[in-house]
């Protein structure tokens, strides 16, 4: 009767279960379950792979409308474009990113970790699938794993990388349409793969990585390398909530045939550390290690119906509610991390809303600051020239045709403006370059500066109008759209 409650295996306390104590690794094989929470997960997680499959093809008025392209410096997301000197809002986007999982750990604890992060979404979705269905259940894929090399087990597990190599490849390909475009990438594919080697290769590195992580590495990642489970502690307090066992309700575990009297619910059937995805043992309370995927939870449940036990011995709960008091969700901590991530959206929204389809920056050209010519007419006979560049930055895609001129109260009529083409043509979105020689008498100068200031603007002051009935030309005045007034300081010798 003794040898009978003794445990399936042995649960370490004092190593990680997915170490031997030579620090090998014990490879985790959980058992495949059914349960209301697995059901409900598992909808999560085809929602979310499909976002990610399905949102980069999603095009609206012919482009896409969420792209990453790092080479040429353009973020579009959500419709919204970016350039690359658009720095603070992705400050502003990756703060308000951390704080709202700040806020989400201190309320729902590490529910990113089991509902939706991808190395939890694609392993359990996808690529265990895969296992079930090429090698069989936990203890089958650990007889495969631990067998002699024959003909069967080459086979399986031939078929099984390859069926995962596959998964990752589309995954990685799904990845780069983020950043190189959809349409790009699928013309790309259809060709010849010497054609496109840096793009290529990029693949290749993207899915040996996906391969390695969801393939073999698996849980090593969330116990070694995230650092999500270091830093939860500091997140985390007792109203956070947890999944987590009833140590009043379970103890003392014993087995069924035990007298009823002397015994918890707990039967230690272990059947909550076989379906745990990184080996733990849910009794032995919160652990770094627990991604709170509420395996655990469904397996005690089904064991608890077998045995006429009400469900709930493991559950979504607080350290609060365990020890008899109340959850409290509104509290300092949640309030402080609502109120930052509610003042950095706030921010965002009101940088995006006095966001600019067209910037510009003025800097002085390579070269001498200024050149001195002959000017017949002035009270110096010399003119000072100021080459400049106006860098403009566009955001829209509608192509721009502008016009420069000076803006001076005294002085406009004095100040020539040349530019080498007028008007000067935006032909595509991103930065481009105007360059403009100022031409203007020495007498302006005050110290060697002067300051006034261009005016950019799109359509002429006056047009012609040719009526073909009476033979006579109009000279008519057409409203124009001042775009940007910048300053802009003159230089030269000083008197």
């Amino acid at each position: 009767m003794a040898d009978s409650k003794k445990p399936y295996f042995k649960v370490e306390t004092e190593r990680l279960q997915t170490t031997d104590e030579h620090g090998n690794r014990v490879y985790v094989h959980p058992e495949d379950l059914k349960g209301y929470w697995k059901s409900l997960r598992l909808k999560v997680y085809w929602f979310l792979i499909g976002i990610y499959l399905l949102l980069p093809w999603i095009h609206v008025n012919g482009k896409q409308w969420v792209l990453i392209d790092i080479a040429n410096r353009q973020f579009r997301i959500f419709g919204v474009t970016f350039l690359g000197h658009d720095t603070p809002y992705l400050l502003l986007v990756l703060l308000s990113f951390a704080f709202f999982i700040a806020l989400v750990t201190a309320i729902g604890g590490r529910v990113w970790c089991g509902w939706a992060c991808p190395q939890t979404v694609f392993i359990d979705a996808i690529f265990q699938k895969i296992e079930v269905w090429v090698v069989g259940n936990s203890r089958q894929r650990r007889q495969l794993q631990e067998g002699p090399w024959t003909k069967g087990k080459i086979f399986k597990m031939t078929l099984k990388w390859g069926l995962f190599a596959l998964v990752s490849s589309h995954i990685a390909h799904s990845a780069l349409g983020y950043f190189v475009g959809t349409h790009y990438l699928l013309g790309v594919t259809m060709g010849s793969p010497m054609e496109h080697l840096p793009l290529f290769f990029t693949t290749l590195f993207i899915t040996g990585g996906i391969l390695f992580n969801f393939g073999w590495f698996r849980e090593q990642f969330c116990i070694i390398m995230c650092p999500y489970g270091r830093f939860q502690s500091v997140l985390m307090d007792e109203d956070s909530l947890v999944v987590a066992y009833n140590e009043k309700r379970g103890e003392p575990r014993k087995h069924p045939q035990d007298d009823p009297e002397e015994r918890g619910d707990c039967v230690n059937c272990y059947q909550c550390v076989r379906v745990c995805p990184t080996g733990i043992d849910i009794r032995n309370g919160t652990q770094m290690e627990c991604i709170a995927c509420t395996a655990c939870i469904d397996a005690c449940d089904n064991i608890m119906e077998k045995i006429n036990k009400p469900k709930g011995l493991i559950s979504y709960t607080t350290e609060a509610k365990l020890k008899g008091g109340e959850t409290k969700i509104l509290r300092p901590r949640s309030f402080f991390y609502a109120g930052v991530l509610l003042a950095i959206l706030s921010a965002s929204a009101y940088l995006l809303q006095g966001k600019d389809d067209l910037r510009l920056l003025i800097h002085r050209a390579a070269g001498a600051p200024f050149s001195i010519v002959e000017g017949a007419g002035t009270a110096s006979n010399r003119l000072i020239m100021n080459h400049v560049q106006l860098e403009f930055y566009v955001q829209s895609e509608e192509k721009l045709q502008l016009y420069f001129e000076v803006k001076d109260p005294k002085w406009a009529s004095q100040i020539q403006l040349v530019t080498p083409h007028t008007p000067f043509e935006i032909k595509r979105k991103g930065r481009n370059v105007a360059h403009v020689f100022l031409k203007f008498p020495e007498e302006l100068l005050q110290d060697g500066s002067y300051n006034t200031e261009i005016v950019v603007y799109s359509g002429e002051d006056k047009h012609s109008n040719h009526s073909a009935s009476t033979g006579e030309t109009h000279i008519l005045t057409a409203e124009r759209e001042v775009l940007l007034t910048e300053p802009l300081t003159l230089i030269g010798p000083f008197k």
